[in-house]
């Protein structure tokens, strides 16, 4: 059983994985190291380069901040709490609860990963309210379906190609999405893992006797209603009226935006939750109180994007991605290169955690080389897009959202991620060679 095969992965991960904070040290260190070793940079040069890209994530910082927060408020109103708890009470036993939340995070992050993050993790909360479930393992479950945003209707590889102008288009022209995100080889690696990864994850659960449980008290975060009156401004704190009209705007520009045209993306999920929020907690008092829950965990993003985003400048401007990209792509031939970029897209991702980044990274290397071999480029775009997904399982800088609404370290999930990165790796690798 794969609950036993996952013990010792659990075990050394919570004894020698360190708080996500203290890994991004760690990897700004090896970062420095490895520019000034192989590519030849002196200590102070790749201090600059370091220094000159600290604050290059700060809108996606404010981004990735805002997803939990404004997911945070939403899932905190009566009406999707009652909507989350509902659904969780289809789980009855342990097992349907991990397989449960697996499809529904699997299905969210598909349409946009920033909804995934939320709604796994909200969902998983209210699952471990309804039952008793090893609860790492639940979040980790949560988590689990974020592999596949970079295939999915938001991926950002596939929908920058598809985007006339974009800054390879003199190279590769405009490549639509048929060939990518609703491409057969593409589609296969999908359903594969919907329905891999709900199994794998249902495996791993171990006895009642290892289980670790939570309380669910400890979850229940259900917002104060009450109302009190004692001065002239409580009233606008209380008043449906202002927060209404307000909230209901917000939906009339969202109308707008699909009827122009307009597609998901990171801000739009944020403008909806938002205004959601706004309108379903029906008073501005009961908004900022679930709001002032929310940024209790947001720590962990405010501090490491920024040192992240240095890691992103040390290797774009050192040459280092580049290099480690061109290093894979030299031993390919036509039909290997989609696996050795998925395998150099892994490797670089752990180091630059964004997909965008990457791309811009790794495209002046694999597209002239998927010319030069006469490979698929679609199918090689697609494989920097899920090596970019892929080694996430393993790279807790997209996990703080999650850990931090379920209230849980990255160690006591990464266990149970490191077995899913291998077992994903190899169905992400046949689809993209063999297919």
């Amino acid at each position: 059983m794969l609950d036993r095969a996952a013990r010792p992965m659990v075990s050394l991960v919570d004894k020698y994985l360190p708080d996500p904070y203290i890994f991004v040290l760690i990897l700004s260190l090896f970062a420095f190291i490895a520019a000034m070793v192989f590519e030849g940079h002196g200590p102070m040069a790749v201090i600059e380069m370091w220094g000159n890209g600290f604050w290059n994530l700060l809108t996606f910082s404010m981004q990735m901040l805002l997803v939990l927060v404004t997911g945070f408020m939403l899932a905190s109103t009566p009406l999707v709490r009652g909507i989350l708890n509902r659904i969780a009470a289809l789980a009855s036993t342990p097992g349907q609860a991990i397989v449960l939340v697996t499809f529904v995070a699997l299905i969210a992050s598909w349409i946009n990963w920033g909804f995934g993050l939320v709604v796994g993790a909200l969902f998983a909360k209210a699952l471990a309210r309804q039952v008793r479930v090893h609860y790492p393992l639940l979040i980790a479950s949560a988590y689990s379906g974020f592999i596949v945003w970079h295939g999915g209707l938001a991926g950002s590889i596939p929908l920058v190609i598809a985007t006339d102008g974009h800054f390879t288009a003199d190279l590769i022209g405009v490549i639509g999405t048929s060939e990518t995100i609703f491409a057969f080889f593409n589609l296969a690696i999908i359903v594969a893992l919907f329905i891999v990864v709900p199994m794998v994850n249902r495996l791993m659960l171990p006895s009642e006797e290892e289980s670790t449980y939570v309380d669910p008290a400890v979850l229940d975060d259900e917002p104060d209603t009450a109302v009190t009156i004692n001065r002239p401004a409580d009233h606008l704190e209380n008043s449906r009226i202002l927060a209404w009209l307000v909230g209901f705007s917000g939906l009339a520009f969202i109308f707008q935006y699909f009827m122009n045209g307009g597609g998901l993306n990171l801000n739009i999920v944020n403008f909806m939750f938002l205004f959601l929020a706004i309108i379903l907690h029906q008073t501005p008092k009961r908004l900022l109180g679930s709001l002032h829950e929310a940024v209790k965990g947001g720590s962990g993003i405010v501090i490491q994007f920024p040192f992240y985003a240095g890691i992103m400048g040390v290797m774009t401007a050192s040459g280092l991605a580049a290099s480690i990209s061109s290093g894979f792509v030299s031993m390919a031939t036509a039909e290997s290169l989609p696996f050795w970029s998925f395998i150099s897209a892994g490797l670089v991702n752990i180091f630059v955690p964004s997909g965008g980044g990457q791309w811009a990274v790794q495209a002046p290397v694999v597209l002239p080389a998927a010319q030069e071999l006469g490979a698929s480029i679609p199918r090689v775009a697609m494989a920097v897009a899920w090596g970019d997904a892929w080694t996430n399982l393993l790279q807790p800088f997209w996990a703080l959202p999650v850990l931090a609404i379920a209230g849980l370290k990255a160690k006591d999930i990464m266990g149970y991620c490191l077995m899913l990165l291998i077992i994903t790796g190899v169905i992400i690798s046949v689809g993209l060679t063999w297919l």
